[in-house]
């Protein structure tokens, strides 16, 4: 007789290890099916691991620019590259165990290989085919296996992968995503970075940090394409004061491979075909839905571009089947995935959770200098025919940053100038991934300019930035 289940989560990335907890805080018994891997790509491919790359590179910057600190180091600085990617794995290797203890600690089965939903109600778990890369903490003890398993409410959550653009398939070796970009077996001297998103501008910055020749090739006519195009702009300059070249309007039409380089051929804007020789490529245009081998179409899912069709509470058009995270649709963050997986769970429940608001969803990249935003642009919100008032403060301006030595930067915020309502407020500098809440839960609380220019911020911090860029927006700001 099958398991049975009152839910079963498709995927223990954050968003499944998140609605598989919360499951079963609620009463629910709860089991989550994982092919690969326990915290999914965001903890062992994603947002972990690049963040101490990262890391890595900004002590390597800090300590290259010591003098500017008053300090002295003897001896050249240079990065020792097994030895950073060893750290790093080892943090993912870490996280994946974390999650281990966590479903043991809320009692929710895990049950290893791939899953299949073969009719509502009822998933097959098969052998998985997936052979995870070292280091890897393998599936926590009495982890059930093949078969066949019920459950009322199906939750998939199966992430997403790179995407392949045809004629520039990832080989492993020259041709990069990020899996082969987080692991070099050696430092390259010269490389081309595909796509200028989150993804492709961290990796330009960690590589070029580490001494590497790094071009960004992109299609859109900026950098960053989602953010406000002030910042983005900002951004650009910085990156490259750093050595970053900068191929906008350009696509790689194609690709020749050499026994140890890559020949980019680049279409620019106005049709030329320029070449372009490096090390190696790493191609960053995005990531697909992992929707295939689910059995969604046998059961009649709706799918719309790579991704599962979700209303405002995750459910499908199938009853009793859901969809969180990358899997449903942009914007293909893990916080996101987390936010959904408490909603749908919540609704499963019976409890009465709000929708996700995707305005109010903040998105960092991880570059130096950071960028983070949520809400509106400048240009979005003329385009929904806002009367805005916009209010800017420089980092220069701020005590905190220059005594940091990171005077570069700006804060930016966007209000309804009928009604106070923040719409939108955008980031470029130190630490603002960090910043940007403050932001996020102003919005989430409805808060207007009035109330922001009332609340006291620490003094001497970065985040006092963020109210002087409210008072700029009413023409009070007290430092510039």
């Amino acid at each position: 007789m099958a398991e049975t289940y009152d839910v079963i989560v498709i995927g223990a990335g954050p968003g499944g290890y998140i609605a598989a907890i919360r499951a079963a805080q609620l009463g629910l018994k709860t089991a989550i099916v994982e092919r690969e891997h326990l915290a999914g790509i965001c903890s062992n491919w994603g947002c972990i691991p690049t963040k101490a790359l990262l890391r890595s590179a900004e002590v390597m910057h800090l300590a290259s620019h010591a003098k500017n600190y008053g300090l002295t180091l003897e001896g050249s600085i240079k990065p020792d590259l097994k030895a950073i990617v060893e750290r790093s794995r080892g943090i993912a290797a870490r996280m994946n165990g974390g999650v281990g203890i966590l479903m043991k600690k809320n009692k929710v089965d895990v049950i290893w290989g791939e899953a299949k939903i073969s009719k509502p109600g009822e998933v097959v778990v098969s052998k998985t085919s997936k052979k995870p890369m070292e280091p890897y903490v393998g599936p926590p003890k009495n982890t059930l296996g093949e078969g066949t398993y019920k459950a009322k409410h199906v939750i998939v959550s199966t992430g997403a992968r790179p995407r392949v653009l045809p004629g520039i398939e990832p080989d492993g070796k020259l041709i990069w995503t990020y899996f082969e970009a987080m692991v070099p077996d050696r430092m390259p001297k010269s490389l081309i970075v595909m796509g200028s998103g989150a993804i492709g501008i961290e990796f330009a910055s960690f590589y070029r940090t580490m001494g590497v020749d790094v071009t960004v090739v992109e299609l859109m006519p900026q950098v960053m394409p989602v953010e406000d195009a002030e910042i983005s702009k900002f951004a650009q300059k910085q990156f490259e004061k750093q050595g970053i070249k900068f191929m906008l309007e350009a696509k790689v039409a194609k690709v020749e491979k050499d026994a140890d380089s890559v020949t980019a051929h680049i279409e620019t804007k106005d049709g030329k075909i320029e070449k372009l020789t490096a090390d190696r490529l790493i191609s960053a245009v995005g990531v697909q839905g992992n929707v295939e081998n689910l059995g969604l179409e046998a059961v009649g899912v709706k799918t719309d571009r790579g991704t599962i069709v979700i209303d405002e509470y995750c459910r499908t058009n199938v009853n009793g089947i859901y969809a969180i995270g990358d899997v449903a649709g942009p914007p293909m963050l893990a916080h996101k995935a987390e936010h959904e997986a408490v909603i749908c769970v919540e609704k499963i429940a019976g409890k009465h959770p709000h929708p996700l608001d995707k305005l109010k969803v903040p998105g960092c990249t991880y570059c130096h200098p950071q960028v983070a935003s949520v809400g509106l642009t400048e240009k979005k919100a003329k385009e929904a025919g806002r009367d805005i008032r916009v209010g800017r403060f420089p980092f220069v301006a701020n005590g905190k940053a220059v005594a940091l030595g990171e005077d570069q930067g700006l804060v930016k915020t966007i209000f309804d100038k009928k009604t106070g309502e923040l719409l939108g407020a955008h980031m470029v500098g130190a630490e603002v991934t960090e910043l940007i809440e403050g932001f996020v839960v102003a919005m989430n609380l409805e808060t207007t300019e009035e109330e922001l220019m009332h609340t006291i911020f620490p003094h001497p911090t970065l985040s006092e930035m963020m109210k002087e860029s409210v008072l700029d927006a009413y023409g009070q700001a007290l430092n510039i």
